[in-house]
């Protein structure tokens, strides 16, 4: 796990680094085991192999490959070979927070495109039904448009407090 700076009380540490991964992997709607990976990642220092991560988590190969697989595809951490090196490794992204809510973006984006062709194949549908599809339409479009704003307002944010993480 990681390492307490110096001066700090080492359970103490442990604790609150357990609770945040433990809290940012619920609200992310992650299993527990994808909250662990992302805490051990965000407060490491170095990139770590997937060898590092079974070692750190104590699970199993395929355990953290699907839960480094479902952080990379969430937009927080990436995998990649260091030059000269055999094995990929993760690391938690210096944009991890803009690639969280780009992944947000990007799903919800799915979510309005799928209420597009149903609305417009809903034309033989009752009222009701029609009325639901146009409010799914409509929802969709709206969080979509809301989300973009947010993505560039906080990237704008970020750049210009020259933010690297």
């Amino acid at each position: 796990m990681s390492q307490a700076p110096e001066g700090i009380d080492a359970d103490a540490h442990e604790a609150l680094v357990g609770e945040f991964g433990m809290r940012v992997g619920r609200a992310m709607g992650w299993p527990p085991m994808a909250g662990r990976a992302a805490r051990l990642l965000m407060l490491s220092e170095s990139p770590m192999t997937l060898a590092e991560l079974q070692d750190a988590l104590d699970a199993s190969k395929g355990s953290v490959s699907e839960m480094t697989r479902l952080l990379v595809t969430n937009g927080t951490v990436e995998r990649y070979k260091e030059p000269g090196q055999r094995h990929f490794v993760y690391r938690w992204r210096d944009d991890a927070w803009i690639g969280c809510l780009q992944h947000i973006v990007d799903t919800t984006a799915q979510l309005r495109e799928l209420a597009e062709r149903a609305q417009g194949r809903g034309t033989g549908m009752t009222a009701v039904q029609q009325l639901r599809l146009s409010e799914m339409q409509e929802y969709y479009r709206f969080m979509v448009s809301s989300l973009e704003s947010l993505l560039s307002e906080y990237t704008a944010a970020r750049a210009s407090r020259g933010t690297r993480s």
